[in-house]
C-alpha cells in the first residue's frame, strides 16, 4: 500500500479496529484468570479431589459461555429495563448481530469469573450434577440480574428506581460486588447448604484443619489471577475510553490511575494479610498472604478510577486485613466449611471496598473529596440488594438441585475422593494407586493404550 493510499484510510475505521483488538486482548487476559482459579482451588484441596476441582473449573467456562450467550446476556438487558422503567425490546438481538459479539464476549468473561468463584467454597463434597445445574443458573439468571440492576442501567443505576430516588448511580467500576461479591455469597450459601466436609468439625463443634495438597499450586494460581486482574481493571478502563468520544483507548492519565490503584491495592492487601496472620498465628502464612493479595484486588476493583492513590492503598489494606478474621468468623461462628475462603476473599472484601468508594473518592482537581451522604447510602443499599438477591436465588437453585440429584456425594465417595467417586480418575495416580477400569491413567503414571484395566 502506498503512502497516498494510507492517507486515504478512514481514521475512524482505524480507531475502531484498534479498539476492537484491544478489547479482545483484555478479554483474553480475563480468561487467563480461569487457569488461575483452577490452580488456586486445586492446591487448596486434598490430592484425591484435585481432578474434580479442575473439572468444575472447565465446566464453569464451557457450559457457562453457552448459557450466557443463549440466555444470560439477554436477561441482563431485560432486568435493566424492568427495574428502571426503560425499554428492553430486542434484548436478545446480540445473538444474530455480529457487530455485538465482541461486546458480548467482554461481558461473558466477567460472568464466568462470578460462576467459578463458587467452586472453591463447595469443594470436596458437592455432587457434580448439582454443581453443573448451579453453574447454569448463576450464568443464566443470578449474575445477569445483578448486571441488570447495575451496569445495564437498572435498579441501582442513576436511571433506575433506587438510584433515581437518591439522585445518583451505584459505583462499582469493574465488579467488586457485581462479580466478586455475587460469587462469594453464592459460594457461602452453597457451602452452608451442602454441609461441612467429614472431619472439619469435631464432636464439640470446634473446627479442625484439613490442609490442601499443594501450596505451590495455590500461590502460582494466585499470581496468575493477579496478572489477569489487569485485564479486569485496566482493561475495563481502556474499554470505557474506547467506547467514548475520546478516540483510541490509550489515554495515559485515566489508565495510569487505574493501574496504580490496582497495583497498590494488591500490595497493600498482601502486606496487611501478612501482618494480621503473623499477629494471629505467630508466624507469617504464605496462603493467607496470597488470600490477602486477592482480597486487596477485589476490594479496589470497584474503586480503581474513583479514588485517590492513597485511598486505593487504604481500601486494599482493609480488604487484606479482614480476610483472616472474616474466614475465622465464617468457620468458627457460622460453622460453614468454606474450603477456599471465597466469602472472605470475594464476598467481604468486595462489599467493604465498594462501600468505601465515596469516602476515599478523588475530586475533579485530582485531590480528595467526599461524594456525599446519598452516594454512601446508595453504596450500602446496593450491597444489600445484590447480597439479598444472591442469597435468595442461590438458596432456591441449590434447593432444586438437592431435590433432583442431592447436593452431596455419598459418604463412601467423599472418603475415597471425588476424583474416583465422581469421575473414575485420579489426578495423581502414582500416589493414590488408583487402578479402576475407568481410570485412563495407570498406577505408575503412564497412559494405558489397551483401553482396559492394568494387569
Amino acid at each position: 500500500m502506498t503512502f497516498d493510499l494510507l492517507l486515504q484510510v478512514d481514521a475512524g475505521a482505524v480507531a475502531t479496529g484498534v479498539n476492537n483488538v484491544w478489547v479482545l486482548v483484555v478479554c483474553f487476559l480475563i480468561f487467563f484468570m480461569q487457569p488461575g482459579f483452577a490452580l488456586l482451588e486445586a492446591g487448596q484441596v486434598r490430592a484425591k479431589n484435585a481432578g474434580n476441582v479442575l473439572m468444575k473449573n472447565m465446566t464453569d467456562w464451557t457450559l457457562g459461555v453457552l448459557i450466557y450467550f443463549l440466555v444470560g446476556a439477554g436477561v441482563a438487558t431485560i432486568v435493566g429495563g424492568l427495574t428502571s422503567g426503560g425499554d428492553f425490546a430486542g434484548a436478545f438481538g446480540y445473538i444474530s448481530d455480529p457487530n455485538a459479539w465482541i461486546g458480548w464476549f467482554f461481558g461473558a468473561v466477567f460472568a464466568m469469573t462470578a460462576a467459578t468463584i463458587v467452586s472453591g467454597a463447595v469443594a470436596e463434597r458437592m455432587n457434580f450434577k448439582a454443581y453443573v445445574f448451579y453453574t447454569a443458573v448463576i450464568t443464566g439468571l443470578i449474575y445477569p440480574a445483578v448486571v441488570g440492576f447495575t451496569w445495564s442501567g437498572g435498579l441501582l443505576a442513576s436511571g433506575g428506581y433506587i438510584g433515581a430516588a437518591l439522585g445518583t448511580g451505584y459505583l462499582d467500576f469493574a465488579g467488586a460486588t457485581v462479580v466478586h461479591m455475587c460469587g462469594g455469597i453464592a459460594g457461602l450459601v452453597g457451602a452452608k447448604m451442602v454441609g461441612p466436609r467429614k472431619g472439619r468439625f469435631d464432636e464439640n463443634g470446634n473446627s479442625q484443619p484439613i490442609p490442601g495438597h499443594s501450596m505451590v499450586l495455590a500461590v502460582l494460581g494466585t499470581l496468575i489471577l493477579a496478572f489477569g486482574w489487569y485485564g479486569f481493571n485496566v482493561g475495563t478502563q481502556a474499554t470505557v475510553l474506547a467506547a467514548s468520544d475520546s478516540g483510541l483507548a490509550f489515554q495515559g492519565a485515566a489508565l495510569g490511575r487505574v493501574v496504580l490503584v490496582t497495583t497498590l491495592g494488591m500490595g497493600a492487601g498482601a502486606v496487611a494479610a501478612m501482618v494480621v496472620s503473623t499477629a494471629w498465628q505467630g508466624k507469617p502464612d504464605p496462603l493467607w498472604m496470597a488470600n490477602g493479595l486477592l482480597a486487596g484486588l477485589v476490594a479496589v476493583t470497584g474503586a480503581v478510577p474513583h479514588v485517590t492513590w492513597w485511598g486505593g492503598v487504604a481500601i486494599g489494606a482493609i480488604g487484606g486485613a479482614l480476610v483472616l478474621p472474616t474466614y475465622r468468623w465464617v468457620v468458627d461462628s457460622l460453622k460453614i466449611d468454606d474450603v477456599c475462603g471465597v466469602f472472605a476473599v470475594h464476598g467481604g472484601a468486595g462489599a467493604v471496598g465498594t462501600i468505601l468508594i465515596p469516602v476515599f473518592a478523588v475530586g475533579a482537581n485530582g485531590g480528595w473529596t467526599f461524594l456525599g451522604v446519598n452516594q454512601l447510602v446508595l453504596q450500602v443499599v446496593g450491597v444489600a440488594v445484590i447480597g439479598t438477591w444472591t442469597v435468595l436465588t442461590s438458596m432456591v437453585a441449590f434447593g432444586v438441585a438437592d431435590a433432583i440429584w442431592g447436593l452431596r456425594v455419598s459418604a463412601e465417595e467423599e472418603e475415597i475422593g471425588l476424583d474416583e467417586g465422581e469421575h473414575g480418575i485420579s489426578a495423581y495416580p502414582e500416589f493414590t494407586g488408583n487402578k479402576s477400569p475407568e481410570n485412563p491413567m495407570a498406577a505408575d503414571g503412564g497412559v494405558r493404550t489397551d483401553g482396559g484395566a492394568d494387569e
